[in-house]
C-alpha cells in the first residue's frame, strides 16, 4: 500500500484526539508515528511475528495480526522493557472470527462485552492475545536485527521504545498491514 492508500485508510478510521495515530508496515519492517498525514517519525527495522502476518490470527501461530487496532494498556516493568499492549482481538478481527467458525458466540460475546465496557478484550481467547508493541529487554541485538522473533508482537529496540514512549498513551490508534 502506498502513501495514499495509507492517507485513505487513515481518513477511514479516526485517530486519537490529538491526531497522533501509528503506522506498522509489516513488508518494509517499519513504524511510522504520524499525525493526521504528516510522519512525526520513523522507525526501521522492527521485528514482527517469526511466522509473519495473518488476517486470521489464532493462539500460539507466532503471527502478526493484520487490522486497526488501539493501544489498551502500557506496562512499564515488561520483561521486553516496555510493553503497550494493543486491544486484541478487537470487535472487527472477532467478527471475521465467528464467520469463520475460529470462535463460537460465547468467546464473541466475551469481547464484545469488553468493548462495551471499556475494558481490553480477554487476553485468552482461541484467537490469542498479549500482543503489542513492545522492546527486546535483555534480548540480543543481533537477533534483533536479522529475524522476525516475536510471538506476534512489534518489537523494537528499548532505545526506540523510549523514542516512541512520548507518542504512546491508551487511546492511540495502532494500524498495521
Amino acid at each position: 500500500m502506498g502513501l495514499v492508500g495509507l492517507l485513505v485508510m487513515h481518513r477511514s478510521v479516526q485517530a486519537y484526539e490529538d491526531g497522533v495515530w501509528i503506522d506498522v508496515d509489516t513488508s518494509e519492517h517499519m513504524l511510522l508515528v504520524m499525525r493526521g498525514d504528516a510522519i512525526q517519525a520513523v522507525f526501521k527495522n522492527v521485528a514482527i511475528g517469526r511466522y509473519g502476518t495473518t488476517w486470521s490470527k489464532v493462539t500460539k501461530d507466532d503471527k502478526t495480526p493484520l487490522g486497526s487496532f488501539r493501544i489498551g494498556w502500557i506496562n512499564e516493568k515488561s520483561r521486553y522493557y516496555r510493553f503497550y499492549g494493543l486491544n486484541y482481538p478487537n470487535l472487527d478481527t472477532a467478527k471475521r472470527a465467528l464467520e469463520e467458525n475460529r470462535i463460537n458466540e460465547e468467546t464473541w460475546f466475551s469481547i464484545l462485552r469488553a468493548k462495551s465496557m471499556g475494558k481490553p478484550p480477554p487476553q485468552n481467547t482461541p484467537l490469542g492475545g498479549h500482543i503489542g508493541i513492545h522492546g527486546i529487554g535483555s534480548g540480543d541485538r543481533e537477533i534483533h536485527h536479522k529475524y522476525n522473533w516475536t510471538n506476534g508482537c512489534i518489537a523494537l529496540t528499548n532505545e526506540q521504545i523510549d523514542q516512541l514512549g512520548k507518542w504512546i498513551k491508551p487511546g492511540v490508534l495502532v494500524n498495521i498491514r
